[in-house]
């Protein structure tokens, strides 16, 4: 709901879920406790993505398609609006880091041949999770597994090695 009208109020988002406003209130005493909640959990499944995908030590077109595939699923499961959750300071840290260990990952796909060098510094960076937002909001209908292929197959011969 959150992700359709970032604005939505308590009100609202507790009848969509079939609860009245004041169980909402009994766990979350704010609209900000609730958003913040909800940021946490998104940024959890993310940090797990990464976890699952085992970036550092599978081989990196394995752990690429992993990554990839598990923060489609993230993206659909959590769809909030991410330029506020960055306005969170300890969400934004978290996010840092996660975006740090994927860069490290695509700096040893570059390394290990995967993705071509010489692009501008952070571009791979940039691009995949744009890719993963596009599909996960225009393809529905695709499994988490074709929708990764898509957008594994788009990066790879967008900046493929050859």
């Amino acid at each position: 709901m959150l992700a359709t009208d970032p604005g939505a109020s308590i009100a609202s988002i507790a009848t969509e879920a079939g609860v009245d406003r004041r169980t909402v209130y009994r766990r979350f005493a704010s609209r900000e406790e609730l958003l913040a909640a909800i940021y946490d959990a998104r940024l959890t499944a993310v940090e797990q993505a990464i976890v699952d995908a085992r970036l550092r030590e599978a081989p990196v077109a394995v752990a690429l398609h992993r990554y990839v595939e598990n923060v489609i699923e993230v993206n659909r499961a959590w769809p909030v609006d991410l330029a506020r959750m960055l306005a969170d300071d300890t969400i934004r840290h978290r996010r840092d880091a996660s975006v740090r260990e994927v860069d490290d990952f695509l700096r040893r796909a570059v390394d290990e041949g995967l993705l071509r060098p010489g692009e501008p510094e952070g571009w791979a960076g940039a691009l995949l999770p744009q890719l993963m937002h596009l599909v996960s909001r225009h393809s529905p209908g695709l499994s988490a597994g074709r929708a990764a292929d898509l957008v594994v197959d788009t990066l790879l011969h967008g900046l493929g090695a050859s």
